[in-house]
């Protein structure tokens, strides 16, 4: 049987926009096929976004903002607090 290949992290901010997007998605208790539903993206794709696997263009993050009924600075913002924290404890 395959292995399953399971993809590397691309980099610290990509881990923090991913935590920005789960948070976001857990303060309004949504799964992510909820989410992925709302915003017109794949479950598995939210869950790529979360654990920082992909790089999302910006009508992705569009998307999701809208799933997650937030405007995209919002996201953004968190983002950046996010990436705050990351810095510090590298």
């Amino acid at each position: 049987m395959p292995q399953k290949r399971s993809r590397a992290v691309l980099g610290p901010e990509f881990v923090a926009l991913g935590r920005a997007a789960r948070e976001v998605r857990a303060r309004r208790d949504l799964s992510q096929e909820v989410l992925g539903s709302r915003g017109g993206l794949h479950r598995n794709y939210v869950g790529a976004i979360e654990r920082g696997e992909i790089n999302p263009t910006f009508r992705v993050l569009s998307k999701l903002a809208y799933g997650l009924d937030v405007p995209l600075s919002e996201l953004f913002l968190l983002y950046e607090a996010r990436q705050r924290e990351e810095a510090i404890r590298r």
